[in-house]
């Protein structure tokens, strides 16, 4: 299991959760930020830094927000609006820095 990042980030990006991740697993998207599943090490030092509780250990996500957890990992694993080929694991978010590309799920949502 792992932490997933679920609506409270959309618009938000706070960034301080990337800024107390020791392996470097949280990617931006352009409205939200991802937690690579095969990258975490389940740490938890995300989790209490978040301004708006957007982060949950995979078993504690709230029922609201259950489908966080594949689309977390589908920002990985799927082609997306605007990136032909699915990012994989890159090995650290710092080597690529933001993607400027969400997951369906996050831009169906209206923007502010």
């Amino acid at each position: 299991m792992v932490y997933v990042i679920a609506e409270p980030c959309i618009d938000v990006m706070d960034r301080a959760c990337v800024d107390e991740c020791p392996v470097d697993c949280i990617y931006e998207g352009g409205r939200s930020l991802y937690i690579h599943p095969d990258e975490c090490i389940d740490c938890g030092a995300c989790e209490p830094v978040c301004p708006v509780q957007a982060i949950f250990y995979s078993d504690d996500l709230p029922a609201v927000w259950s489908e966080y957890a594949g689309d977390n990992e589908g920002f990985f694993t799927s082609t997306l609006p605007g990136r032909l080929t699915p990012l994989g694991s890159p090995g650290g978010a710092s080597k690529i820095g933001p993607t400027g590309v969400d997951t369906p799920l996050v831009a169906r949502f209206s923007q502010p």
